[in-house]
């Protein structure tokens, strides 16, 4: 019932704006409000916005972000793409706290692109175990506390060609563990006080219109990086991965996004760094890390479509499986997912805020900012 309501409204979408009737009249003065408040939330450089949210992994939060969003004011090329730098708090009622930096930076008419991310968290988390097919009654809690940053530096090579090296660090302490679970054994790799630390290499293909809200384009990344000890990691251990995704006009104001992704890890990582679905990236209406492995591949699709002024609307769809070794996947294999969500536009560059259902073994609900891929 709420898919065919939801297809009427958008096969209205035209009518609506141009027909004054009650209904149109209390959207206008709905949106009017929500237009005001956040212009009221907001400096000439940042706009601030509450966050609430709920998924399998936080349980309901609350807290504050930010976001700015800029162009240098001087000498700059009208085709340069926008800065931002978006930050975030949040406090859960599984009592995790995570504050998030990250900054992306267009600079030089795009030739050059930098990337930094920062995270610190306190993390009360569940650990289902490693495979494709843990059952649910495998779920074990532990909390740990980390610290993440991320660095990457991309020049453009070749026509919408980039690359560049990325370095990545993490640290941290699962200071609590079930009694007689599998973590408190120390039977898996990452189950005390892991670190990793690693030098790579991104190779992207970029043709996007646009990088907050493409309508047309492709965006393609192959990665690499390895994890040595002389770079301060204590695994050993190299990751892959190959993002590749494209951008679909398709009737009117209406997109189709798809993604395929695969990341490979090669080596003896902690379960931290394994390869994984769930979560609100991949694979909506999974928790995080339900199913974990050396390998996996998860294939996306989302029908993104406008609904009235700044409020849009889309409709997902998904499927992944994990794996040891790459003579395990098989289509009975696979997991799937699906759902649909709302956007609300929050500033003319097209920073969305983002609220998605998802339904896959569980029902969850997430909140975030820009667009999942």
């Amino acid at each position: 019932m709420f898919f065919q309501s939801a297809f009427s409204a958008i096969a209205q979408t035209d009518s609506l704006a141009t027909t004054d009737t009650p209904n149109t009249a209390l959207h206008d003065r709905l949106l009017n409000t929500a237009d005001d408040v956040l212009e009221w939330m907001s400096t000439d450089t940042w706009s601030f916005i509450p966050v609430v949210t709920y998924s399998p992994e936080t349980s309901l939060g609350l807290g504050v972000g930010a976001i700015k969003v800029f162009r240098p004011k001087e000498g700059a090329s009208p085709t340069l793409r926008p800065s931002s730098m978006p930050i975030t708090f949040i406090y859960t009622l599984k009592k995790q706290a995570v504050l998030e930096i990250d900054l992306d930076l267009w600079k030089h008419d795009n030739r050059d692109y930098f990337n930094a991310s920062l995270e610190l968290a306190n993390y009360p988390f569940e650990f289902y175990g490693i495979g494709n097919d843990m059952p649910a009654e495998s779920q074990e809690s532990y909390s740990s506390r980390y610290f993440y940053v991320r660095l990457n530096y991309m020049r453009r090579v070749l026509p919408n060609v980039y690359l560049g090296p990325w370095l990545e660090f993490r640290t941290e302490n699962v200071y609590e563990t079930v009694p007689g679970g599998l973590l408190a054994s120390g039977a898996v790799p990452g189950s005390d006080r892991p670190q990793v630390a690693g030098l790579g290499l991104k190779l992207n293909y970029d043709s996007r219109n646009d990088i907050f809200q493409p309508s047309k384009g492709s965006f393609h990344q192959v990665s690499w990086i390895t994890n040595q000890s002389f770079l301060g990691s204590g695994y050993l251990f190299d990751r892959y991965e190959v993002d590749l995704r494209k951008y679909i006009p398709v009737w009117k104001n209406k997109v189709l996004a798809v993604q395929g992704y695969w990341s490979f890890v090669d080596g003896v990582a902690p379960f931290q760094q394994t390869s994984l679905l769930g979560g609100s990236k991949r694979m909506r209406g999974y928790f995080e890390g339900r199913y974990r492995d050396q390998l996996s591949m998860i294939y996306q699709a989302e029908l993104r479509m406008p609904i009235y002024r700044s409020l849009g609307m889309v409709f997902f769809g998904s499927t992944g499986q994990v794996a040891e070794a790459v003579s395990q996947y098989s289509f009975d294999r696979f997991h799937y997912g699906a759902g649909f969500g709302f956007r609300y536009q929050l500033m003319e560059e097209g920073i969305n805020i983002r609220i998605d259902f998802g339904f896959g073994d569980q029902s969850a609900f997430y909140f975030g900012l820009n667009e999942v891929f």
